[in-house]
């Protein structure tokens, strides 16, 4: 069993009626062994719940603690943000898991760029850049101030930080991509590493492609199982067919099918509403199932 130490509610997207919560939860073998890229498997149910991959956020591994960010997309992580509370248990939390990011000293600048809830995995790729020395610029965006968040977190582990929204209610007024290509034209990038909609990653992908620089993108949003058994996460790289979640989550954004994709995530969607509505009705009912 694993306790929540700290809950915190990041964002939320009134138009979506989806949150972002921050959650800090012990874990000191994960803790101790985790590297950046890196991601767990929770369940709220440790017999019959939901299987939820998440990325680590963040770590502390003297204190032993993990901390995952996650959206309300679903029935599982809404039940899980409106029930669970500091003190309580997560019934199952497995990890590390997945291939870690790769992590050298480059000469020059590393851009990492993370829109929506994309931002949070991002979080350790720029904190263990920053740690050995690498020159970091970070750009992160989002629809609206409001869905904003780990700005001061960024900050801090970024030589120079980036902001955008679509709308300009902060920041600058931008797509993430335009500050990229920006950096790509002026400054000596050694490498991106990009995390975020598959959307916005198919479009860095195309913002880079001009200047040859080499990109980094997780594809984390498509795993669902976590270790290969449901196929759910069968994405095409190059000429190759490969599992996100034993064979990534990272690939070269350049041999990335996105609209493949994209194409498969739709494929549950239906379903994933269904089961979003009868959680949104068993809560606010005061009965909440499965």
């Amino acid at each position: 069993m694993h306790k929540i130490l700290e809950k915190r509610q990041l964002s939320y997207d009134k138009e979506r009626d989806q949150s972002v919560y921050y959650f800090k939860v012990e874990a000191p073998e994960i803790a101790r062994n985790r590297k950046a890229g890196q991601f767990i498997i929770f369940q709220i149910d440790e017999t019959y719940g939901e299987r939820i991959p998440l990325t680590i956020a963040d770590a502390n591994a003297e204190e032993g603690w993990i901390a995952i960010v996650f959206q309300t997309v679903g029935a599982t992580t809404r039940k899980f943000a409106a029930t669970f509370n500091v003190g309580d248990s997560v019934p199952v939390l497995v990890g590390p898991l997945g291939k870690p990011t790769h992590i050298e000293k480059k000469d020059g600048i590393i851009v990492c760029v993370g829109g929506g809830i994309g931002i949070a995995p991002l979080h350790p790729i720029v904190q263990a850049n920053h740690k050995i020395g690498n020159k970091v610029v970070t750009i992160i965006g989002a629809r609206t101030k409001e869905l904003l968040f780990f700005e001061d977190e960024m900050r801090a582990a970024s030589d120079e930080l980036i902001v955008v929204t679509d709308d300009g209610t902060y920041g600058r007024k931008a797509v993430v991509t335009e500050p990229l290509k920006e950096l790509c034209e002026k400054e000596k990038v050694s490498e991106i590493v990009s995390i975020g909609p598959a959307i916005m990653m198919k479009f860095c992908v195309a913002a880079a492609r001009p200047f040859g620089v080499p990109i980094t993108t997780s594809l984390n949003t498509i795993m669902i199982d976590g270790t290969g058994m449901c196929g759910c996460c069968r994405v095409k790289v190059g000429n190759e067919t490969k599992f996100v979640c034993v064979d990534g989550p990272e690939f070269n954004g350049y041999e990335v099918d996105f609209d493949n994709m994209m194409q498969r995530m739709t494929a549950f969607k239906d379903k994933e509403r269904e089961a979003d509505h009868k959680c949104r009705v068993g809560l606010d009912a005061g009965k909440v199932s499965a």
